[in-house]
């Protein structure tokens, strides 16, 4: 096994993990499709089964190439801090020194982004959440996750994490293009001001953008900021982290500033990235063998742990 300690090597993730809703009714958010007495029966059972599988999930990132679990999770669909404890505390996780950062945003569907940080690696210095103001073609404005961003010291070194989950693609990819632009145009303003103070900052940028590495919205953050997306190497036809009648894409990423290239001694350097999809994340026989192995399709409950695979990159110094 490698060692952590000699060779400094830290996986940093995100993962989507499909709805993570309590079993408590809330008068704020539209979660009464994740009640026991629902249409989806979401009993505290299978909400314990949730939280151990996905504690298990993470666990194993990058545990082959380090020896740890992760130093850094971002995380999406996360219903609220009850959740987030719940998780740190579940069987596979209680013993590494997680704690979190969230903030409540005003998403409709009650669903909200966070950072998972190890605290013998990293340490919170501020974090702020910055809100999309966006709007649907019908005038009204559309209440999505707020952008998340932690600053902190990642082994002694100063690193900005900014924590995402873009608008869907749900009303149409040509109608709903504009309010991932408009997100993408908002990473770039709060990497603007960060940079205005701080003009050597290194970021990592990370969560579920509802775009390919390919994309227009994608292409308008990495290209504005001189970002390196590993995500592009790694995207393929037949290989991503959710597929959508039998298209694979690869909405999960992890992008990076390229300073993290500069072999300074005594600084974090970029080692590789990849989709963490192993096989018990996968569905194993059936039409929709090698997807993720979901918690839900549609409302017939699966027990398994989401519709999106995480990916992950190892970062050493």
């Amino acid at each position: 096994m490698p060692s952590f300690h000699n060779k400094k090597q830290y996986t940093v993730a995100f993962y989507n993990l499909e709805n993570l809703f309590d079993t408590y009714d809330d008068e704020l958010t539209q979660d009464n499709e994740f009640l026991p007495d629902s249409v989806k029966k979401w009993t505290f059972k299978r909400y314990l089964n949730k939280l151990r599988k996905l504690g298990f999930a993470i666990s194993q990132i990058g545990e082959n190439e380090t020896g740890f679990p992760p130093a850094l999770v971002g995380l999406s669909e996360v219903e609220n801090e009850l959740v987030l404890r719940d998780l740190i505390s579940s069987q596979h996780l209680a013993h590494i020194h997680y704690d979190f950062v969230h903030f409540d945003s005003p998403d409709e569907r009650g669903i909200d982004v966070a950072l998972l940080y190890n605290k013998k690696v990293f340490h919170k210095l501020k974090a702020s959440r910055h809100a999309l103001d966006i709007f649907n073609v019908d005038g009204e404005k559309d209440y999505t996750r707020d952008i998340l961003h932690v600053s902190g010291l990642f082994d002694g070194e100063k690193v900005h994490v900014i924590v995402n989950h873009w608008p869907s693609r749900r009303e149409g990819l040509e109608e709903s293009n504009i309010k991932r632009m408009a997100a993408s145009n908002k990473v770039i303003e709060i990497m603007e001001t960060i940079l205005y103070e701080e003009p050597e900052a290194k970021f990592i940028i990370l969560g579920d953008f509802n775009d390919n590495p390919d994309t227009e919205s994608i292409k308008n953050l990495v290209n504005n900021q001189d970002l390196f997306n590993p995500m592009e190497q790694v995207y393929s036809k037949s290989r991503g982290t959710t597929r959508h009648d039998f298209v694979w894409d690869l909405f999960d990423q992890i992008i990076l500033s390229t300073s993290f290239f500069e072999r300074i001694p005594g600084t974090l350097t970029y080692l590789k990235a990849d989709i963490f999809d192993e096989d018990f994340l996968k569905l194993f026989r059936g039409p929709f063998k090698g997807e993720p192995f979901r918690t839900y399709v549609g409302t017939k409950y699966k027990g398994g742990y989401s519709d999106h695979f995480p990916v992950y990159l190892i970062l050493h110094k």
